[in-house]
């Protein structure tokens, strides 16, 4: 670094630290965006020599739906090796965010302090990212539709992918998850070292094929693929019988895993993270140990005790996140442990603003269970329409469900709790911008 890039970069770091300890000061937020945005105005460059810095590497967590729970969980394998970590733990993941958090990093004159950098990055940026950073590892977790006003289908997410990792340097590795059909293809084209994780437990398979599902057609030929059975989604064990595409050899055997948190979506977050920490190095008896210890990220599968009493959050952001959530707490709810799920639905821009997708979601089997369901959100009618449309064409247990609408979400948040028994779990199933609310209500102050 010339003497000019080390003075307008000392400058961007100076300016960057005075703005987070403002807006920190003044109580107007976490400081995770504008710090970065101002910042590059002073060195368009900026994160290409952050990057750089970074003395292990960078490693890129990429996909829809499990970013911040991977991450945070390979962070804390990492942590607990005594490496340090940069992090974007705030989930702002594009470029702004992304400099924000490695800025947070630096001392005064801007040098990097961290071994490593987990970056979770929007599926979007991926293209743009990787002309400034050149990874260590890239790991994709999914591929599925998200806000389709922004993102557009799975397959054209993926080329991008591939044209953009194709120019990158033989040594990074690619880490993807092999039971998804687009991601599995991805890496078959790729020159850099590919290693893939998933489920090889077929007691995990659904009875059928979700009404969500993205990919069931042969990336190669466009032949439908030939399933063996589907773990949640498309992600499965599927070939080609066509053109001879199959599901590449996974690099761990799920059974031998322990898992975070419920769901088969986290066991996927597990495995992802644990063959990352095993690309650098970390011996497996340490990510188990690390993995039975983990708390999780917050919104998801989040754990609170509220009142004296257990609160789960469940953030559900498209149809196959509501879906397993669904799963999830239909599985629970069988138990006899709980009896009541608060779904908050919102349509803000961090949300999407199209909310057609919660007709893709298969919420007949949570109305099947019966119980309480209280719905709220900038959205309230449309989910009570889509529950209300479950309940009709339900032929189960129809008399056990009481559906509850509540526009304004206190009321809907008391309403829950009053009808959460002392030795249940309350679920609640909110959008994104739906759960930093409700968790401000919840934690920020004291509300019942």
């Amino acid at each position: 670094m010339n003497v000019v890039d080390r003075v307008r970069l000392g400058l961007a770091v100076g300016v960057a630290k005075a703005i987070t300890a403002m807006v920190r000061l003044l109580g107007l937020g976490a400081a995770s965006v504008l710090p970065g945005a101002i910042s590059r105005r002073f060195h368009p460059r900026l994160l290409s020599l952050l990057c750089e810095q970074v003395k292990q590497g960078v490693i890129l967590v990429v996909g829809t739906n499990g970013k911040t729970t991977t991450s945070l969980l390979l962070r804390t394998i990492l942590e607990d090796q005594n490496y340090q970590v940069a992090h974007n733990e705030t989930g702002a993941n594009l470029i702004n965010g992304l400099v924000t958090a490695l800025l947070g990093n630096t001392n005064l004159i801007g040098t990097l302090t961290a071994d490593y950098a987990i970056l979770e990055v929007d599926e979007n940026i991926v293209p743009l990212l990787l002309k400034d950073c050149q990874p260590r590892v890239i790991l994709a977790l999914n591929l599925f539709r998200d806000q389709l006003d922004r993102y557009g289908e799975v397959d054209a997410i993926s080329q991008r992918w591939q044209k953009e990792i194709a120019t990158l340097s033989p040594n990074t590795v690619i880490i993807l998850n092999g039971d998804d059909p687009t991601l599995c293809y991805l890496g078959q084209q790729l020159n850099q070292k590919v290693r893939y994780f998933g489920l090889s437990e077929p007691k995990l398979y659904l009875e059928e094929i979700p009404h969500a599902v993205d990919s069931i057609y042969c990336p190669s030929c466009g032949h439908p693929l030939n399933y063996q059975g589907v773990y949640l989604s498309h992600l499965g064990d599927y070939s080609c019988e066509k053109c001879g595409f199959k599901k590449s050899k996974l690099a761990l055997n799920s059974e031998d895993w322990p898992q975070i948190l419920i769901g088969v979506y986290n066991k996927y977050n597990t495995l992802a993270a644990g063959l990352v920490a095993q690309e650098l190095n970390v011996e497996k008896a340490a990510i188990f140990k690390t993995v039975k210890n983990f708390k999780a990220a917050f919104g998801r599968a989040e754990e609170l005790t509220i009142n004296g009493k257990h609160v789960r959050i469940l953030l559900s952001k498209n149809p196959v996140g509501m879906n397993e959530t669904i799963r999830a707490v239909s599985d629970i709810k069988k138990t006899g442990q709980s009896s009541t799920t608060l779904l908050v639905l919102n349509d803000r821009i961090p949300d999407g603003t199209d909310v057609s997708w919660i007709w893709d979601v298969d919420t007949e089997p949570l109305v099947k269970l019966g119980g309480n369901l209280v719905v709220s959100g900038d959205r309230t009618y449309d989910m009570a329409l889509r529950l209300k449309y479950s309940q009709e064409t339900s032929t189960e247990q129809n008399s056990c469900v009481k559906l509850i609408v509540k526009e304004d979400l206190k009321e809907a948040i008391e309403t829950a709790f009053n009808l959460t028994g002392e030795e249940e779990t309350l679920h609640i199933v909110p959008t994104y911008s739906a759960m930093l609310e409700v968790r401000g209500m919840l934690t920020g102050r004291q509300i019942l």
